[in-house]
């Protein structure tokens, strides 16, 4: 629960204002099944309701004429197990390409600057920096020293990697979850989180979606930064982590035209909002969005229940202000939602 009082007024940018208490048991660690069962909380902002339905019923409450604009990243195998030349263990997760050949990545396990990361007889990774923020930038190598292309990783990943499930998932990865966590709607590769809201789409419910309303692609590839809390007292001072987007020239004509819009998360409407303030069509996005800060442009959102004191929380804020969302939350914890990247979901209208 919200564990400001609730008669005093609270501070939009105190980190401690986007805190509350779930019970463990509340945090999914499996995905609904099936898909479309997952349960879906409707906020009507101007009529200040709450409804509470399954995802099955989605297309029923997004208004006629919208538009919708979703993230076609795919997530990537982007957690290593191996070992150091020495011989000791290490794993690290891949958080987003830099360039042609460096990429951040966060190891656990102590590395120098020049040590060379076992992975596979095909796969290492030279450690070439180490970063004041804990990360650290590696280029991956063949077995033989010569340095791999994306898409050469990418095949090694393939076979060496594992799906980077959230740290909040307290279970083995396992071999279901190379489908679970990757929407359905996944092209574009080089994300090392899923975009949750993305997850609860069928096949059949998506294109249902296509033939009902008009959408369009976005591409942000999401990074281990999204789940960094917040840890400044004033969200103001937080450092936000960066992710690289593309938005396609047909989605950009759709945004300047000012149509009704509907994002399908958090991702796209930092994506868009991005777009809208830099008119920049790719690069690094490291927008944050909070009541400080509100949207501009996307109309509506879809989006799952997210972690305390997370940006991403704030982000919802931006949408509802600070006051409905923690109202929303005791709302949803009461009603023993299903919290986090296989939880259930939110629509914002």
């Amino acid at each position: 629960m919200n564990r400001l009082s609730e008669n005093r007024v609270p501070d939009l940018l105190a980190t401690e204002s986007y805190d509350y208490r779930l019970p463990p048991e509340l945090i999914a660690t499996e995905p609904a099944n099936p898909k479309e069962s997952a349960r879906l909380l409707v906020v009507e902002r101007k009529k200040g309701t709450i409804t509470h339905t399954t995802f099955r019923n989605l297309l029923s409450f997004i208004p006629k004429g919208c538009s919708v604009v979703y993230n076609d990243t795919k997530v990537i195998k982007a957690r290593l197990f191996g070992k150091k030349q020495s011989g000791g263990k290490v794993e690290l997760l891949i958080n987003k390409q830099l360039d042609a050949q460096r990429y951040s990545v966060l190891i656990r396990g102590k590395v120098r600057p020049g040590s060379v990361l076992l992975f596979g007889e095909s796969l290492q990774a030279e450690v070439l920096e180490l970063c004041a923020d804990g990360s650290r930038v590696v280029r991956f190598m063949d077995g033989n020293g010569e340095i791999l292309t994306f898409e050469a990783l990418l095949h090694r990943l393939d076979r060496f990697g594992h799906v980077p499930l959230p740290p909040y998932i307290q279970r083995e990865e396992r071999e279901e979850d190379t489908l679970h966590y990757q929407p359905v709607f996944a092209r574009q590769e080089g994300a090392v989180a899923a975009p949750t809201a993305s997850l609860h789409f069928t096949e059949e419910l998506f294109n249902k979606m296509r033939k009902s309303f008009d959408i369009y692609p976005i591409t942000l590839h999401v990074g281990a930064g999204t789940f960094k809390p917040v840890e400044t007292e004033r969200i103001t001072d937080h450092p936000m982590h960066s992710e690289y987007y593309e938005i396609p020239e047909k989605t950009r004509a759709l945004i300047d035209s000012g149509r009704e819009l509907l994002a399908i998360g958090t991702t796209v409407a930092r994506t868009i909002e991005y777009y809208v303030r830099t008119k920049k069509s790719f690069g690094e996005c490291d927008l944050f969005l909070h009541p400080g800060n509100p949207p501009r442009r996307v109309d509506h959102l879809l989006t799952n229940f997210h972690l305390p004191k997370s940006t991403l929380i704030m982000l919802v804020a931006s949408f509802l202000g600070l006051e409905k969302t923690m109202e929303v939350y005791r709302c949803a914890i009461q009603n023993r939602y299903r919290f986090y990247s296989y939880g259930d979901a939110m629509l914002i209208l």
